[in-house]
């Protein structure tokens, strides 16, 4: 099993890393602020306006890092990779499989699947504390629903992607209900993306781009591409396979970690800026309460229901690309989701 290692995440203004033995130095203004080994790395996240020399790229690639670049409020721009891992019949096979209607329309059902069940299990949660609130037990109901009608032998890819969507959009009809504090600066009136116009949609925005990250990383460490999927359609400088696997862990894992520091209070209005357009983003204070809880989440630990192991959250990526592959190695009769308990 592949061992947990931090993301370095870099949000200064204006810092530049470079390589100094086997060492990412990251230097503000030529003095040297900090020293992180390579080897206890597993990507590199830089926001806005920060610089790498090429000799750090480069070893980066040696070690199989990946150097995401981010815009200063969070919005994914690119990234650099070295030589592609893992066996090119891998990867043959997978773009096969994009173009298969049958293959697609398995890996769909499974994506899609994990996705409610997991948005049902969160609702749930709620439902609980709240048995008298019809409004979430209708909620719950629907995704139960919703489920259901995936099991029809008949559906095709675009017919669960419908499920999928109405799902989604039932489950964030309802997410209002799940933040207790401070309902009237953080309320949430449905996604709104590109920009985001609410705070919550500021922070779900955020911890999504974190999470998609994560996936294209873990993706491209097994050998798979993460750009052509299978729910997501081909779009050109888009990881379709990233959004794909993600979907499955948005809800227990990024909508989770937005709602606990809301309802705990570790955000505050102060942490987001609003432009005159109207539009949110999280400010620099705000980015780095989200990373600090982000990096603690990923060391939660959790138990696989199919591999039945215990590993940290911040493995799961990894763990189910490598599912993946398995699953088109023809190693497994099918790809199982991870579904949160």
């Amino acid at each position: 099993m592949k061992r947990i290692l931090n993301t370095l995440y870099i949000r200064t203004q204006g810092a530049y890393l470079k390589k100094e033995g086997e060492s990412v130095v990251v230097q503000i203004e030529k003095e040297t602020k900090l020293r992180v080994p390579l080897l206890s790395l597993c990507s590199i996240v830089t926001f806005g306006n920060v610089l790498c020399s090429p000799f750090l790229l480069g070893s980066c690639a040696k070690h199989g890092l990946s150097v995401s670049m981010l815009s200063e409020h969070g919005y994914y721009l690119g990234h650099f990779d070295g030589p592609v891992s893992g066996n090119v019949l891998l990867r043959r096979t997978q773009y096969r499989w994009a173009d298969d209607v049958e293959k697609t329309r398995s890996v769909v059902r499974s994506i899609v699947a994990g996705k409610i069940v997991n948005a049902r299990q969160v609702l749930l949660r709620t439902a609980r504390e709240r048995p008298d609130d019809e409004d979430l037990k209708n909620a719950v109901a629907h995704l139960k629903g919703s489920i259901g009608r995936l099991g029809g032998t008949a559906l095709d890819s675009d017919k669960m992607r419908g499920i999928e969507g109405d799902a989604a959009k039932v489950y964030f009809s309802v997410f209002n209900k799940m933040i207790t504090v401070d309902k009237e600066e953080f309320v949430f009136n449905g996604r709104s993306r590109r920009p985001p116009m609410d705070r919550i949609n500021a922070l779900l925005s955020f911890a999504y781009t974190l999470l998609y990250n994560e996936m294209k990383g873990a993706l491209a460490s097994v050998g798979l591409d993460p750009s052509v999927g299978f729910l997501h359609r081909d779009r050109p400088g888009r990881h379709s396979l990233a959004l794909d696997m993600m979907e499955e862990m948005r809800t227990f894992w990024a909508d989770r970690l937005a709602l606990t520091l809301v309802n705990r209070q570790q955000l505050s209005v102060k942490d987001f800026d609003v432009s005159d357009s109207g539009s949110v983003l999280l400010n620099d204070k705000g980015r780095k309460t989200v990373l600090v809880a982000w990096q603690k989440r990923k060391q939660d630990e959790i138990t696989h229901p199919f591999t039945n192991d215990r590993i940290h959250l911040g493995l799961l990526p990894f763990l189910q690309a490598q599912i993946l592959a398995r699953y088109m190695r023809g190693d497994l009769d099918a790809y199982p989701p991870f579904f949160w308990r």
